[in-house]
């Protein structure tokens, strides 16, 4: 299994994320991350607004990775939406997003976030995989996707 399958369970993934805006697909996310209990929503909306206005972590092709540094969080999680209706997220294609990964890594966090973006920027640089996703019909189809993804 690939280091992004271990931090994507199929409760993080969500298919048919009807948000219509960056600031509510943050907001949607965060609820995501805290339905267990552990994280708090607007900790985590914030802290992918404020990376977000450093600049776009829209990657083109209709995929997006926005990614926040949170205080107090033990180990990098992810979460997975794909999206209702693509949304506006300034890639360098000009392109909406219909697809995006979110990464939450520790506060301190360093070689393992880059490591993390690097492989999640494989993943997604390839077609194939970003087709499967697109018509893939429940989260453990999708979950699975993730965990059957090797570099080629």
């Amino acid at each position: 299994m690939n280091r992004i399958a271990e931090l994507l369970p199929a409760a993080n993934i969500a298919l048919d994320l009807d948000v219509p805006t960056k600031p509510r697909l943050f907001e949607a996310a965060g609820r995501l991350f805290a339905a267990d209990g552990a994280l708090d929503a607007q900790t985590i909306a914030g802290s992918l607004a404020a990376r977000e206005k450093l600049g776009s972590t829209g990657l083109g092709q209709g995929i997006a990775i926005p990614h926040g540094r949170i205080r107090g969080l033990a180990e990098a999680r992810g979460a997975f939406a794909r999206l209702k209706t693509a949304i506006p997220f300034d890639a360098p294609d000009g392109k909406p997003v219909s697809q995006v990964f979110v990464l939450l890594v520790p506060e301190k966090a360093t070689d393992l976030h880059l490591q993390l973006l690097s492989e999640l920027a494989q993943m997604f640089s390839e077609r194939t995989f970003r087709d499967r996703l697109a018509a893939a019909g429940s989260a453990t189809e999708l979950a699975a996707l993730f965990q059957d993804w090797a570099p080629t």
